[in-house]
């Protein structure tokens, strides 16, 4: 790596540490200030944007890359309104930082004051969708947090459009412009030394493909918040109601299943697989979804004249992202909640269940970020959560877990108010 790329990266670092300290204590008009030009620069931009995304989907395409890569690298007027709305919608939330959490007062007068603050410099590291620039960066500003965005080398032109407006948007609320930087090369030699630089930046978030967040978390010296993948269960209980489990298991894989929080696995409880699981794999098919199955839940699609295949072992702990369902039957309650706790990711796992006992057991015993009762889990979304947009979903078990929006994106500090008390 040469010393004027790492000059680069570490200097990017230092003045984004610089501007968190201003940041943290912006005023929230300041910042929605901000938030409101750039939710107006985006449509005003719609020709430039589309411009350079251009010149990204040209080389995409040059490179081979498939029809939904180049789908999910692609801007065009209603996604730049999207995303402007999506602008808005944080601005309109509520800023949490200096949001008391706690107060007490000692015996001795000393009062204890917990209140949230901003996490720092965050960087961001992720691929190819070019929403993700604006969404990380305006949550970051929102909760008072300077932004290092790194983003994929398919969407470098756009990305650097984008962040010319965030650069604009900023300079006209008066806030620094180093709140929000863009690395400006696809160099990977720069990811590794931001990696290395936690005396500024506090926190890495991941998003994309598992390899490129085991290699942000194996080689991060900062804390990462992150999620490896999505491996999301669907139960159907011995006392689901069926037309409710046939559309929530519908919608839990086939709405969007190239999705995080798409299930990727159907469990059905013993008593009742005879009956439901024909129903369920036949609305499956209608929607080409391919089912792949254990012993028992072949016997019983094999009776039924469905279509299926054995699964491989490594079926029941995969990731498909596509319109492959593994199902097994299982004979109860408590061994669902086990089959999950090993063979899930802790994303998002369901029961179907009018036995309220039994969602109250799934519910307590799964060992998810997010758990659901007789709801898809295509919920899990910071948007569905009334979080405006995320920046990511967490499967951590500190600071952050499920959909981190705003209040995820912040920590907190002790503020001590004393009469002139010592400690004897």
């Amino acid at each position: 790596m040469s010393a004027d790329l790492e000059s680069l990266v570490t200097d990017i670092a230092r003045r984004a540490r610089a501007a968190s300290l201003v940041l943290a204590t912006a005023s929230t008009a300041a910042k929605n200030a901000a938030l409101a030009r750039l939710a107006e620069l985006l449509p005003a931009s719609t020709a430039a944007l589309i411009e350079a995304n251009a010149r990204d989907l040209a080389e995409a395409k040059a490179s081979g890359l498939t029809t939904a890569q180049i789908d999910r690298l692609t801007l065009n007027a209603q996604r730049i309104a999207k995303t402007a709305e999506g602008v808005r919608q944080v601005a309109a939330l509520p800023d949490p930082v200096g949001e008391e959490l706690e107060r007490t007062v000692r015996p001795n007068g000393l009062e204890i004051l917990k209140l949230r603050v901003p996490i720092g410099v965050i960087g961001i590291i992720y691929e190819a969708r070019p929403n993700v620039t604006i969404d990380c960066a305006v949550l970051c500003l929102k909760s008072g947090n300077a932004a290092i965005l790194r983003g994929g080398k398919e969407i470098f032109h756009t990305n650097t459009a984008l962040a010319a407006l965030l650069t604009q948007a900023l300079a006209f609320a008066g806030l620094p412009a180093d709140a929000v930087q863009l690395i400006p090369t696809t160099d990977r030699a720069a990811l590794n030394t931001l990696l290395k630089l936690d005396a500024y930046v506090h926190c890495i978030i991941p998003r994309g493909g598992e390899s490129l967040i085991r290699f942000v978390a194996d080689n991060a010296t900062m804390p990462v918040i992150k999620h490896f993948k999505g491996v999301c269960f669907v139960y159907v209980d011995r006392d689901a109601d069926p037309a409710m489990a046939e559309r929530i298991v519908v919608n839990a894989k086939a709405q969007r299943p190239a999705v995080c929080n798409a299930a990727e696995q159907l469990l059905v409880h013993r008593d009742v697989a005879d009956a439901l699981l024909p129903r369920l794999a036949r609305a499956l098919a209608d929607r080409k979804v391919e089912l792949r199955t254990d012993d028992a839940s072949a016997a019983i699609l094999a009776r039924a004249g469905i279509a299926h295949r054995p699964a491989a072992p490594a079926d029941f702990t995969t990731e498909f992202l596509d319109l492959i369902l593994a199902v097994r039957v299982t004979p109860s309650l408590e061994d669902a909640i086990a089959t999950i706790n090993r063979d899930s990711s802790a994303h998002s796992d369901a029961i179907v269940t009018r036995d309220a006992a039994a969602a109250r057991r799934f519910l307590a015993g799964v060992d998810s970020a997010t758990v659901f009762w007789n709801a898809s889990t295509r919920f899990n979304d910071g948007f569905e959560f009334g979080l405006g947009a995320e920046i990511g979903i967490s499967t951590d078990r500190l600071h952050a877990r499920g959909p981190m929006g705003l209040r995820e994106l912040c920590s907190y500090k002790y503020v001590i108010t004393g009469s002139g008390q010592l400690r004897e």
